[in-house]
């Protein structure tokens, strides 16, 4: 084995969630029947290796691997640092300290409510984007080379009104500026995307009222929500919790658990130190719900149902989302044909009109 197969067995099983999580399902399993985890390690070993006729199946490389590190006294979470997102490896460190049956389980549940949530923001996202783009198409390719030809034909005596001066406008900043467009267009939606991990404060707090910042925050505040769930539910304290989950978070989640970790230290709950960072995260509901629930027994079991139905509203709120973009996204688009269409009708009779 070399250097080359341990990187792409990496690779593969980072990028695989579906087989990650296979894995990580078997291995729960294993461990709750008595099997040690070495022992439950060599066995999935043998299942992906074809019982040892295919000893450099990625997979089965990502076993061994486990098994040596636990072999040299590395804890679990150790021994899979860096075989797997960081933020799988933070719940399976929260396993260390309780029950790794409970971690690994608790990893899918987190895994696969991520994944519903990453879906429904990339529907609701992409679509009317991919109609801004368009919208922005056919303004240039109208400009650039359907009004030229009609304004040829019209020499310059012509002198457009209406719509059809609007087209020839148009036609005359498309023809001369078009490359700056596409720099404004890509430089926008670069910016937007940079500013979505990383922008924070009260500006971030405004826009995180608009699309696309409302739901990317979305996103985010439920994958916090449901691993914050995960860790309690192990027996990590709430702002041990939080710390790790701040260590590992971006710029704009990192600022919000700071400041709700500074207000948990003098003493408020969970809800009350989210509401006073001002930041609205995850919402004004779930914010009140965390509220009464903190103080209450069974926290870790509420916190759970809690991000379980946020998930399920997050879902729904992203297809609402959706639908609302994607509606205005496809009468914009509408707009422009028909601002075209008449555009052009209005040229020819003016073209007719001159000549005649």
């Amino acid at each position: 084995m070399n250097k080359l197969e341990l990187w792409y067995a990496k690779l593969m099983f980072r990028l695989n969630t579906e087989k990650r999580m296979s894995i990580c399902r078997k291995l729960a399993s294993l461990l709750r029947n008595d099997f040690t985890l070495i022992d439950a390690l060599e066995r999935l070993e043998a299942i992906e290796s074809k019982n040892g006729t295919k000893p450099n199946e990625p997979f089965a490389i990502v076993m061994r691997q486990w098994q040596m590190n636990l072999e040299r006294g590395m804890s679990f979470s150790d021994a899979t640092r860096g075989w797997v997102p960081p933020e799988e490896t933070l719940l399976v460190t929260s396993g260390n300290l309780s029950n790794l049956v409970v971690a690994l389980e608790n990893v899918g549940r987190v895994v696969d409510g991520t994944q519903r949530i990453r879906r429904a923001m990339v529907t609701a996202i992409a679509y009317p984007l991919f109609l801004l783009a368009l919208t922005f198409g056919i303004i240039i390719m109208v400009g650039m080379y359907l009004v030229p030809p009609l304004a040829e034909v019209a020499g310059n005596d012509v002198v457009w009104t209406g719509t059809a001066a609007s087209l020839i406008w148009v036609s005359d900043v498309s023809i001369k500026y078009w490359y700056m467009f596409a720099v404004v267009f890509a430089g926008a939606i670069g910016l937007i995307w940079f500013s979505l991990p990383n922008l924070s404060g009260n500006l971030r707090t405004a826009l995180d009222k608009l699309p696309p910042w409302s739901v990317y925050k979305i996103q985010v505040s439920v994958g916090w929500l449901m691993s914050l769930g995960a860790m309690v539910s192990a027996g990590v304290t709430i702002p041990d919790a939080i710390r790790m989950l701040s260590d590992n978070a971006n710029r704009y989640l990192r600022r919000i658990l700071d400041r709700a970790l500074q207000f948990i230290a003098n003493g408020d709950n969970l809800g009350v130190a989210l509401s006073r960072t001002d930041s609205n995260f995850p919402d004004t509901e779930i914010i009140g719900d965390l509220t009464i629930y903190a103080d209450m027994n069974g926290f870790d079991e509420n916190l759970n149902q809690i991000a379980n139905d946020y998930l399920s509203e997050s879902v729904r709120k992203m297809e609402k989302i959706s639908n609302t973009l994607n509606s205005v996204g496809i009468l914009l688009v509408s707009v422009i044909i028909a601002w075209v269409v008449l555009g052009t009708f209005q040229m020819q009779d003016q073209i007719t009109s001159a000549l005649t």
